[in-house]
């Protein structure tokens, strides 16, 4: 984030010649540049709302392929971008969706510096007398043609997969506590979160930001109580907007009866019952993603499985289930359409925002856990 002592470069329009601090006379003029390009170019997505992350992940792939070329933006050349792209194919096997980001971050970090609103291809003309020119063109570059980008190998779970992996979580919290370990607390709530991730369909991030406050009745399904439904108030966001937030209705009969207990046996016993976080840690934090992914990882290789399933599988087999259950069950909320209407068995349905099963009298869904 910029300085305090760089409020004038923000009141100047981040045009180059304010960003480069007038007439200032560098060593390496080249590499400082370079440096105030990404620099400019990181205040404009700041601007734009974008998270960090993304904007860190970007200056990350351009400073990646300004080391690969051994140039700076002024000297690139569509063929630069091709070998970069082949040897990356080549050497790390990345994704399609991989190989797409990256041409996409330098896209666009070619049309920040093209822009004539910025003028650095003036600066690059004066300096070093060549302009900057963009390197990704429509021959160059993949293209989104299709809605799933991921590998062939991801897949919902079965039934069967699933069951297996919560009577596991299930096992683990009992011989911790057989055998007197501490560690059946973490346990207890790790599998909670992993069964709640399933029952709700919900990302790694949603669940780690659940608090208490966010689990509610529904008027429509009494018998679940004060369980029937769950706001999700950290949804993904989309082109640099805020948290999207939605409502999942309780649908299968045995999740109410889960949080209950984990609620009213292992939460107490982190201490500080005023924290509204629903998944406390012992040091007294929420419940990261990092960690949920630790523990899928665990619970994953001791079962056996293949080390491309993770805790978004649960997600897809939530859907994919509702699918295969009929009619009534595919009305869902899950916040992604994509992920919907792809299921495991690789459905095309219009998906609604709320679950037909949870607002109809038929009685709620049940699975075995």
């Amino acid at each position: 984030m910029p300085a305090p002592d760089d409020a004038p470069l923000l009141q100047s329009a981040l045009r180059a010649d304010a960003l480069l601090m007038g007439n200032t006379v560098h060593l390496w003029a080249d590499a400082h540049v370079f440096e105030r390009m990404l620099y400019g170019w990181g205040l404009q997505q700041r601007s734009r709302h974008l998270q960090e992350m993304t904007v860190l992940a970007r200056n990350r792939i351009v400073r990646q392929f300004q080391r690969y070329s051994n140039a700076f933006p002024w000297a690139w050349s569509p063929i630069d971008l091709e070998e970069f792209v082949t040897v990356l194919r080549a050497e790390r096997q990345v994704t399609y969706s991989t190989v797409r980001s990256y041409q996409n971050a330098i896209r666009l970090f070619g049309d920040y510096i093209l822009d004539s609103r910025y003028g650095w291809s003036e600066v690059c003309a004066e300096r070093f007398g060549a302009r900057p020119a963009q390197v990704c063109n429509e021959w160059n570059t993949v293209q989104h043609r299709s809605e799933f980008e991921g590998r062939p190998e991801h897949r919902s779970l079965t039934r069967v997969e699933v069951q297996q992996l919560l009577d596991h979580a299930d096992e683990e919290v009992a011989s911790c506590r057989r055998r007197g370990r501490k560690g059946w607390l973490a346990a207890f709530r790790d599998a909670t979160v992993l069964k709640v991730i399933y029952a709700y369909g919900l990302r790694r991030r949603e669940a780690a930001m659940l608090d208490v406050a966010d689990l509610g009745p529904n008027p429509h399904a009494p018998t679940f109580g004060g369980f029937g439904a769950l706001q999700v108030r950290y949804g993904k966001a989309v082109r640099g907007g805020p948290p999207r937030r939605r409502t999942v209705l309780t649908v299968f009969d045995w999740i109410p009866d889960v949080l209950k207990q984990y609620l009213d046996v292992a939460r107490p016993q982190y201490g500080d019952t005023a924290t509204p976080w629903l998944w406390p840690t012992e040091r007294g934090a929420r419940l990261s993603p990092a960690a949920i992914d630790l523990r899928f990882a665990r619970w994953r290789g001791e079962l056996g499985w293949a080390t491309h399933i993770g805790p978004h599988a649960l997600r897809h087999s939530y859907v994919t289930h509702l699918v295969e259950d009929g009619a009534r069950a595919l009305r869902v909320a899950a916040g992604c359409d994509a992920v919907l209407r792809r299921g495991r068995g690789g459905a095309s349905r219009q998906i609604g925002a709320q679950h037909d099963t949870a607002l109809s009298p038929d009685p709620p869904m049940s699975t075995r856990h």
